[in-house]
């Protein structure tokens, strides 16, 4: 802070000028006005200058040219009392003009005219530092006064004086001395602007003149609280904690992200950057705040680094559950274009651009220098590589570089002249490219036409461009079933939602769809006069007791797997199909004993011959499915055809009455499973869905629902299909130098010209013990093999497809050991066995050596501390199946 010249001792006032040193009136002028010591003498930054009132000074200027020492001109001692406001504070006045009010003196001359003639009694002297503004000094007569106020008492201002050339620094430590504020607390700055509106002093290192601050202005002071949170901040929250929240404490760091829409890829990317532990803790402790660099043009003015600090205080800070990274998300888009909006993107290209960001607001490099790039040139790797790495911090020198760069060695061979170019480049993170498999694993279920075999589960190897007529072929090696008695269909819902043809691609089956195969007669019908079998969809309902709505279809509730049945064209009455059902359904449905059974009219009713309808024709795994646009948004519709469906007895040829059987009754329904054709104009030679209808009771006494929905699995479920056991895949890279924190990119998404697609390959990866030291091809240190073993802290998960897919992460608590599952805003643990998955897709490796160090000193009698991470150490490597 400016000294404060007013209420500074007199130094000279009441000496008595010493006549026998005091030179001649001519000698006076020249060392006063001319000269080293006089008025002329040039401003030099950090000097003293004194004002002197210019009544004075003009009346000692005709005193001494007079050349009469005895002259009644004599000014007297020097009298400044027309420069203050008062007598009392001795402030100085506003608006004094240097020339009409004062002139200034440097210290030298000032000196000479007290001990020459004295200060008036009780003046201070009015003393002014020369600062250099821009490359000009100047003499700075008015500091700036500064209003400072805490953020929580804006009423109660304390004026304080600044030089322009005093730091925005020293402006915060005399407003922390001010207001009491303890070193461990966290506080920020803004100045007041033109109509009530603040602006952020991020930038501590500059002068209070180029932050452009003016005397008056209103500095706010603000303490971020013990949550992480600034109370500015608050009351702009997107959410507010509730009242509940607002004393909550739980482990640090075990705190979910807000999805504000698509930004699960950021999510993932934060949890595990907030799971390093020592860029963690360099935030924690404040570290960042020294090393903001505010002027690096490939930076972003230090805004990413606070805004990422912000998160981390709050997420690390135990009083939240979940916090909403909005204030981040805005500043990311700012910054990366590609980032605007709320689509979906890639967890890796953000944390590529955070990384890159984070690093140059950190850089401790404020003046990138140029540096050559020298080849080898047959010098020895260790020489190389030493240079490469020193140029390589010349230019960037920070947090990021410390924790995340390592150094590759790069070897090029001219095909032609076989001459060899050695570099050595750093890199943030390995990529690493997945073997590409132009194969496709599926899992189906297949339903044999045998009713004692349970459904089968099988997986089979198809090829990823192939059709549906590929899958039964290969269903066909595991079954003996010919492909040509196989139909497929997509079950949802407890209906059919598509039957596929033979031709369609399987590019249209999705890897959450539940694909049923079923054994079908080889006598499939191909046209209206065959005589060939015809395949029957048939569906499963109960009728609810609480709704009936005269036996329509809202009374009927779907249940179970649907079937797809073959029957023979010349038993296509109901009692035939009757007795054909109950063949399919024996394994699970009980048939009534002769003293159960009562046929009545039943009988009367079955000797009507009544046949069902009969299709125009039924093409294997034809796809008749009319989109589900048509059968309105609560319900999928299935492929093949419909049959009409009159609830009115009709003629003989055509009857519709629902005929009660013993167990259940038979209905010919639309494909949706529903007897309701008011929205459909269907033709009458349409194929049609037979739905089985059960009373509650009956089903409940019949129907073994344990038993009907039981599944085998086949052996080729539970290990690789494609070559029957594991494998070891490795990409060996020339390592040279291994950075603190590995973080491993699976490329699991592939880009060409033709085609997109995602990987689903499963990497293998251990939880401890990663070893590199057969990998690094620099000299080791053979006593210290923690240098090349890495443990597993965090892993970015993407699930799902290239269009809807989601990411979370799995993070290992850098306090408790602990792993938990990020899911968004929620947080669960998790046991190290249910990490691994083909979902992997950004590893986050911690060098051994490092979690040693970083754990605390423990004392003798305290008991082993447990590993950092997990159970016991696993040394597998890397393997890709």
């Amino acid at each position: 802070m400016a000294a404060v010249a007013e209420n500074l001792p007199a130094a000279a006032e009441d000496q008595e000028p010493q006549c026998e040193a005091v030179p001649s009136l001519e000698n006076q002028r020249r060392q006063i006005e001319n000269g080293e010591s006089g008025r002329e003498r040039p401003l030099r930054a950090g000097e003293s200058w004194f004002l002197v009132e210019q009544h004075w000074y003009k009346q000692w200027e005709v005193y001494v040219q007079g050349g009469d020492q005895d002259s009644s001109t004599f000014p007297g001692c020097i009298n400044n009392a027309k420069l203050f406001e008062d007598q009392v504070n001795w402030c100085l006045k506003k608006g004094l003009v240097e020339g009409e009010d004062y002139v200034l003196l440097p210290a030298a001359a000032w000196h000479y005219l007290v001990s020459w003639y004295g200060l008036e009694h009780g003046q201070p002297p009015i003393e002014r530092k020369v600062v250099e503004l821009r490359g000009f000094c100047k003499v700075e007569v008015y500091p700036v006064e500064l209003l400072l106020v805490q953020h929580s008492d804006m009423g109660t201002p304390h004026t304080a004086e600044f030089s322009q050339t005093d730091s925005i620094d020293l402006v915060s430590c005399t407003a922390r001395e001010q207001f009491l504020v303890s070193p461990q607390e966290e506080t920020r700055l803004w100045v007041e602007k033109a109509q009530g509106s603040f602006e952020r002093l991020c930038n501590t290192r500059v002068t209070v003149f180029d932050a452009a601050l003016k005397s008056g202005q209103l500095i706010i002071m603000e303490t971020r609280s013990k949550d992480g949170t600034w109370p500015s901040a608050q009351t702009h929250a997107v959410n507010r904690a509730s009242k509940e929240d607002e004393d909550f404490q739980g482990q640090p760091g075990i705190c979910g992200l807000t999805n504000l829409g698509n930004t699960c890829f950021m999510n993932s990317a934060l949890q595990c950057l907030s799971n390093v532990p020592q860029l963690t803790e360099y935030f924690l402790k404040n570290r960042y705040l020294e090393e903001l660099n505010f002027c690096n043009p490939l930076g972003m003015k230090g805004e990413i680094a606070e805004a990422y600090a912000d998160l981390v205080k709050q997420a690390w800070s135990g009083h939240h559950r979940s916090i909403v990274p909005q204030v981040f998300k805005t500043k990311v888009g700012h910054f990366a274009s590609q980032f605007l909006g709320y689509q979906q993107h890639d967890s890796q290209e953000l944390l590529s651009f955070l990384l890159d960001g984070l690093h140059e607001d950190l850089n401790r490099v404020k003046k990138k220098e140029y540096v050559e790039l020298c080849d080898a040139a047959g010098r020895p790797d260790q020489e190389v590589a030493q240079e490469a790495w020193q140029n390589h911090k010349r230019r960037n020198d920070s947090v990021i570089v410390d924790t995340f760069h390592g150094l590759f060695k790069s070897t090029l061979v001219c095909p032609d002249c076989g001459n060899v170019s050695v570099t050595f480049d750093p890199f943030c993170y390995l990529s690493v490219p997945l073997p590409v498999s132009h194969k496709r694993v599926m899992e189906v279920f297949f339903v044999s036409m045998d009713p004692r075999r349970k459904p089968e589960q099988h997986r089979l190897v198809v090829p990823k461009k192939g059709k549906i007529s590929d899958l039964c072929v290969a269903l066909a090696k595991h079954t003996g079933v010919s492909p040509e008695r196989m139909m497929v269909a997509d079950v949802f819902s407890h209906r059919f939602y598509k039957i596929y043809q033979l031709e369609e691609s399987l590019s249209s089956i999705l890897d959450r769809d539940d694909i049923f195969i079923y054994e079908v007669s080889g006598r499939s019908a191909i046209c209206e006069n065959s005589r060939e079998d015809v395949v029957l969809p048939i569906y499963l309902r109960e009728r609810t007791p609480a709704r009936d709505y005269n036996n329509s279809y809202y009374g009927l509730m779907l249940f179970g797997h649907p079937l797809l049945v073959s029957v023979p064209r010349d038993r296509l009455s109901w009692d035939s199909l009757y007795h054909i059902l109950l063949y399919r359904l024996s394994r699970y449905v009980t048939r009534p004993s002769s003293d159960d059974e009562d046929d009545g009219d039943e009988k009367a009713d079955l000797e009507d011959k009544d046949s069902i309808p009969k299709p125009g024709h039924v093409a294997r795994g034809s796809s008749q499915d009319p989109g589900p646009e048509q059968a309105g948004p609560s319900s999928r519709v299935a492929g093949g055809s419909r049959a009409p469906v009159d609830n009115s007895p009709g003629p003989s040829h055509w009857p519709q009455r629902a005929r009660r059987k013993h167990l259940f009754t038979l209905q010919t329904v639309n494909s949706n499973g529903t007897s309701d054709r008011s929205n459909f104009n269907e033709d009458t030679h349409a194929q049609p869905y037979i739905a089985i209808d059960w009373e509650p009771e009956m089903k409940k006494r019949y129907y073994d629902e344990v038993e009907a929905e039981g599944y085998v699995k086949h052996d080729c479920v539970g290990y690789c299909p494609s070559c029957k056991q594991h494998q070891l895949a490795t990409k060996k890279l020339d390592l040279w130098k291994l950075p603190e924190t590995l973080i491993i990119h699976l490329k699991r998404f592939s880009y060409t010209k033709f085609s997109r697609e995602k990987l689903d390959t499963l990497v293998e990866f251990p939880i401890r013990d990663l070893d590199f030291s057969e990998f690094v091809i620099k000299p080791q240190n053979e006593s210290a093999p923690e240098l090349y073993k890495y443990d597993l802290i965090a892993v970015s998960n993407h699930y799902g497809g290239l269009r809807d897919g989601h990411y979370t992460t799995f993070a290992c608590n850098k306090d408790s050991g602990q792993w938990h599952y990020f899911d968004d805003n929620s947080v669960s643990p998790v046991t190290e066995n249910q990490i691994e998955s083909k979902a992997a897709y950004v590893l986050f490796y911690q060098r051994q050596d490092v979690a040693r160090r970083l754990q605390p000193q423990a004392s003798l009698s305290d008991p082993p501390a447990p590993p950092a991470c997990g159970p016991p150490p696993n040394s597998e490597l890397m393997d890709l199946n």
